[in-house]
């Protein structure tokens, strides 16, 4: 009797994954990449973002086209709400970059995923921003992150699954640790 089993299809090409980790060891001045974002002042609090091109592979890199992200405060902030706050993006970025990660692990070992949903609570005491207290910090205080995965694995290996995704994050490490940020005014 012969078993027939479907093989595992999560969208992520692992060998090019793999075939690139590969390279990148052999010239790792290929691996290092700039990522770029430019942001104009739209009105009031209301931003956008573009994101286009980056540097990677040792030359100028582009997007198979130009990404855009408004950002604003809500009108409870006495503004517009034309966009999701910039903390909002911060958390959006962390759920990507941890659910694609996932979704590569998942792949690699070989483990369908059926479903994977990321719901990621920031909590924020506003009287740092709004200079009411100084000695509160301005941005998260914690940032909580919840999955409810379907796959056809054990909960055990979809820990290990969501533990490598977690630490393998650029957004991840990013956030939990400090990052020089240089501020110029041309």
């Amino acid at each position: 009797m012969t078993t027939m089993t479907t093989p595992v299809d999560n969208g992520v090409n692992v060998a090019a994954l793999l075939e690139a980790r590969e390279a990148l060891t052999a010239m790792p001045e290929a691996a290092q990449f700039a990522w770029r974002a430019t942001c104009e002042w739209v009105h009031g609090t209301h931003s956008r973002s573009t994101v286009e091109g980056f540097f990677g592979l040792g030359e100028e890199q582009k997007h198979k086209r130009v990404f855009t992200f408004d950002a604003d405060h809500p009108e409870v902030f006495a503004s517009e709400d034309n966009g999701a706050t910039p903390v909002e993006l911060v958390l959006a970025g962390l759920a990507g970059c941890l659910t694609a990660g996932i979704a590569s692990v998942a792949q690699n070992r070989e483990i369908q995923l059926n479903s994977v949903k990321a719901t990621l609570e920031g909590a924020m005491d506003l009287h740092g921003i709004l200079g009411i207290d100084p000695e509160v910090r301005n941005g998260f205080s914690g940032i909580k992150v919840t999955y409810d995965i379907d796959a056809d694995a054990t909960p055990d290996e979809i820990r290990a699954i969501v533990a490598q995704s977690q630490k393998r994050s650029a957004v991840y490490d990013i956030i939990t640790n400090p990052t020089n940020v240089t501020v110029e005014v041309r």
